[in-house]
């Protein structure tokens, strides 16, 4: 959606090209991925008329790429361990010294301004809910030159949300329509109907 795992799986290369490292390698679903999970990370069994049981893959430990891959570092890191960042932390990682990437930390500084800041990097899109998914898309539109005749629609963005998080995801709609665009939200939230500037109480 964001873009950002393009930066990372590239930075990872760079610094180690004069191992022959390519982007390719530090994608779970490509070269790199572990091969007895094929980059999952679990195991899936399967117990006939019972539940699909997961387990964690023995090979990888969960962690998803093969041991050539895991053996490359940046900044320290491996590439499991960048994704099983927060994106506060990889912010923070990003906007520093040898790590220094400009393009991811612009990309994990709108997701912070969304409120999801807790998210891991290698989070699999399928775990986050409605209005987490909500976020990462408006995260994403926010990277793009406004042109201020954009219409956002939203339906309850602040779902499971901290007070405080809701107040970034509340100044963000404000700069949006502060640049002319318009912003559309379906919300129960008290804090997010009270600073609109029309209401439509639907009951």
């Amino acid at each position: 959606y964001t873009g950002l795992l393009d930066h990372i799986r590239k930075a990872f290369a760079k610094a180690n090209k004069d191992k022959g490292a390519k982007p390719a390698y530090f994608s779970a679903n490509s070269e790199g991925a572990c091969p007895v999970c094929g980059g999952s990370g679990v195991i899936e069994t399967q117990l006939g008329f019972m539940e699909t049981v997961e387990s964690c893959c023995e090979a990888c430990q969960g962690r998803r790429f093969n041991d050539e891959v895991l053996a490359y570092r940046l900044g320290g890191r491996s590439i499991a361990d960048v994704l099983d960042m927060s994106v506060t932390e990889a912010l923070e990682f990003f906007s520093r010294g040898e790590t220094r990437l400009l393009a991811a930390s612009r990309i994990l500084a709108r997701l912070t301004d969304v409120g999801l800041g807790y998210l891991r990097l290698g989070q699999a899109l399928t775990t986050l809910s409605g209005g987490e998914a909500q976020r990462v898309k408006l995260a994403a539109e926010l990277q793009k030159r406004s042109t201020g005749r954009t219409l956002y629609v939203l339906d309850e963005p602040t779902t499971g949300l901290h007070f405080e998080d809701i107040r970034k995801l509340l100044a963000v709609l404000h700069r949006l329509v502060d640049a002319g665009n318009t912003v559309v939200v379906i919300e129960h939230n008290l804090d997010v109907i009270k600073s609109a500037d029309w209401i439509i109480d639907m009951g």
